[in-house]
């Protein structure tokens, strides 16, 4: 009896690296394999052989080429903007000196728990009442409706990051005859660097696919990245749509790249700087 209740026991252990089999299953299932088809479909021709077809007409194609480049610009611009507004913001929800209450940090990631589409829509109405519609200024009200809609994606990953701030760096900093701005660019940024990667990467990938805001916002006269995909794959052009597809997921890949390296120079500087 002892033997088999052993035996029984045995088979009802779990270690813990069994904990990761759901997780290994649903990143073959939902992720590699996905994947795989999209790259499969992007070197095929519609008769399913292999081919570059859609390598070639995507740089013979100048519309799409163009799009590519606004919707770096567009990305890149819009990352800038949420850094410039969301960095001082995050600073001062994360100041408990000044800040003492959680209700205001609330407030600013508030607009997260709203639908997207509902937040664009919105943020049009807003801007037709001052005067700046999608048809008069594309550029502007796109511009301001990616900087609202990613704006809190910026602030949450700034605040979690410099509520651990080591203050005493600040201190010894400040303590040494470093005046304010000196703090700020030598102490204060560096140690805030992986929540800055961080927001940088929420913020740059989902802007050059999003196609709702740049549709919604200029009326149609803006087309970004994502836009294209949708277009081609809606058209039934698999494999055109596919290699556009593989493009984003090689520039996800290097901005997940650059982000890991900016995390890890940071970690070498604080501990080399003890």
């Amino acid at each position: 009896m002892k033997e088999n209740k052993s035996k029984l026991r045995g088979l009802f252990t779990f270690k813990r690296k069994d904990l990761c089999i759901p997780y290994a299953v649903f990143l073959v299932l939902f992720i590699i394999i996905p994947i795989l088809i999209i790259v499969a479909y992007a070197f095929m021709d519609a008769d399913g052989h292999f081919s570059f077809d859609a390598l070639v007409s995507f740089f013979a194609t100048p519309n799409k080429t163009n799009v590519l480049i606004t919707s770096v610009f567009i990305a890149i611009q819009t990352t800038l903007l949420c850094l410039l507004i969301g960095y001082p913001l995050a600073y001062f929800l994360a100041d408990k000196k000044v800040n003492k209450n959680a209700v205001l940090v609330t407030l600013f990631i508030a607009p997260m728990w709203i639908n997207f589409v509902m937040r664009t829509w919105a943020t049009r109405d807003l801007l037709y009442m001052l005067g700046i519609d999608g048809g008069t200024h594309p550029y502007l009200a796109t511009s301001i409706g990616m900087v609202q809609n990613y704006l809190p994606f910026v602030i949450l990953p700034l605040y979690t990051t410099m509520l651990k701030l080591d203050k005493s760096q600040i201190e010894a900093a400040a303590d040494l005859g470093a005046n304010p701005v000196q703090v700020f660019f030598k102490n204060i940024v560096p140690q805030s660097i992986p929540g800055i990667a961080a927001a940088a990467t929420m913020t740059f990938m989902p802007t050059m696919s999003s196609y709702v805001i740049s549709d919604v916002l200029s009326e149609y006269k803006i087309t970004l990245f994502g836009n294209y995909i949708h277009l081609d794959f809606s058209s039934s052009l698999w494999n055109d749509g596919a290699f556009m597809a593989v493009i984003m997921l090689i520039l996800v890949g290097l901005t997940m790249l650059i982000s890991s390296r900016f995390e890890k120079k940071t970690e070498v500087r604080g501990g080399q700087l003890w």
